[in-house]
């Protein structure tokens, strides 16, 4: 019996060897100069570090290549797990990271085929625009540090809208993540009320009673926490990734939720809200998604009686109130954003990456003021076409059920809409979980097809 073997028709073969290879070129450059830019720039401006801690820090980077190249998953699983550990920047998993895309890039694994052509037109015209407004910026090692840091997470995102390309390694991003963001939250929260060892790493000091997480920002952290939140909220009523029981996955959810509800970050809880709410709205408009949808009003009680117990409990519930309120450096926010937008009339391409601060005294408190300062209206434009671009992307994938592998086309939906929302009152451009989210729409809109659970436990 003769096997009849259909070959890829040879324009596809070719675009997609001329698509790898851009990939490759484009992944190796960007890269390059991320790091050499960033280490030249952090080693100018700062001292020595103790020869102990810089043997250290080799030994570790060599480890982790050591486990790039031989357990590739296994390299990016730990960075996922550390994904929430951002005191300082660069930050550990974008050490881990790197050396993953590294290695990716050499052995020929970084493809633009993930990423649909628009956004990376949008991508490549919002870093050249960085570069052209750098040219007025009044401190050029922030402005080069600034924006090299962005161009690491645009590479970064790219690549992870490649990588995830099977149930298996949307598995690798997801358990991780959402272990990492489980103990980091209950950690973070517990440190405000209970002192144990290393306790202190995780809360600023007394006078400081938001948690923080293993982030330098309450204001960063409570978001982080909505992305694996809403994530654990789908594998509650759709069981994919994570194993355990409901029990266990309902403890989760807690740990999570307290650990945004304790940030008290006021555009946090409003990230949270849009994205629950979203969720809500996507499973009440799919066919027989009503029980879904009163399922999750069913949770939605339950996490409000638990942290409503844990305010009382905890003598948190006036500290709480005063957060909700407008708070008195409020009135300088606005001033410093209306000075920002000001900018534009005498730098119409922008005063340059990271030099909001410089310029205006204080930080713009959002992505959009910031785009528009630093890189004019066209830099306003681009990011506003990345963030609409990637939402109707997200809602298309929701409407069709086209999801990433197995990652919910839902929870995502719901993680940018909250996202994109949270952008108007913080800045967000330099958010890890804003890329790792934008990516993971990315691969699930040029996938055009749906989840099967069945098909994915039959192999």
């Amino acid at each position: 019996m003769s096997v009849v073997v259909q070959e890829q028709p040879p324009h596809r073969a070719t675009g997609a060897r001329i698509a790898q290879r851009a990939g490759l070129a484009f992944g190796t450059v960007a890269l390059a100069v991320s790091i050499a830019g960033f280490l030249a720039l952090a080693l100018s401006s700062r001292p020595a570090p103790p020869l102990t801690l810089a043997v250290a820090a080799g030994i570790a980077g060599l480890a982790v290549l050591a486990l790039a190249l031989a357990r590739f998953d296994a390299a990016v699983a730990l960075g996922m797990l550390i994904f929430g550990f951002v005191l300082v920047e660069p930050a550990p998993p974008d050490a881990v990271l790197a050396i993953a895309i590294a290695v990716a890039l050499v052995t020929g694994r970084f493809s633009l085929r993930a990423v649909p052509m628009p956004i990376l037109g949008l991508i490549g015209a919002f870093l050249v625009l960085n570069l052209l407004s750098a040219m007025f910026a009044l401190d050029p090692a922030r402005a080069g540090s600034y924006f090299l840091i962005t161009l690491y997470l645009t590479v970064f995102a790219v690549w992870i809208a490649g990588y995830v390309d099977s149930f298996q390694r949307a598995a690798t991003i997801v358990r991780p993540l959402v272990a990492g963001a489980v103990v980091s939250a209950a950690l973070g929260v517990a440190a405000l009320f209970v002192a144990f060892p290393g306790s202190g790493l995780l809360n600023p000091g007394p006078t400081d009673r938001r948690a923080h997480g293993f982030f330098e920002d309450a204001n960063v952290f409570g978001p982080f926490l909505v992305v694996p939140a809403v994530i654990v909220l789908g594998e509650l009523l759709e069981p994919r990734f994570l194993r355990s029981g409901r029990l266990v996955k309902a403890a989760m959810l807690s740990a999570l939720g307290l650990g945004i509800l304790f940030a008290y970050s006021r555009a946090g809880w409003l990230n949270a809200a849009l994205a629950i709410l979203v969720m809500l709205i996507v499973y009440s408009l799919r066919r027989g998604g009503g029980g879904k949808a009163f399922a999750l009003l069913l949770t939605l009680v339950a996490m409000l009686a638990v942290t409503s117990t844990v305010l009382a409990a905890t003598g948190s519930v006036d500290f709480l109130r005063e957060r909700a309120q407008l708070q008195s450096y409020d009135a300088n926010r606005f001033a410093g954003q209306e000075r920002g937008i000001g900018l534009v009339r005498d730098y119409p391409l922008g005063i340059g990456p990271g030099q909001f601060e410089q310029t205006v005294g204080i930080a713009s408190h959002s992505t959009y003021v910031r785009a528009l300062g630093e890189q004019g209206l066209l830099g306003l434009a681009a990011v506003l076409g990345l963030m609409l671009g990637t939402l109707v992307l997200g809602a298309r994938n929701a409407i069709l059920g086209y999801d990433s592998f197995g990652i919910g086309s839902a929870p995502l939906l719901a993680a940018w809409f909250g996202i994109a929302a949270n952008s108007a009152f913080v800045d967000t451009l330099h958010w890890r979980h804003l890329w790792l989210v934008a990516a993971l729409i990315w691969a699930g809109s040029l996938r055009q097809t749906s989840f099967d659970p069945w098909r994915v436990a039959m192999r």
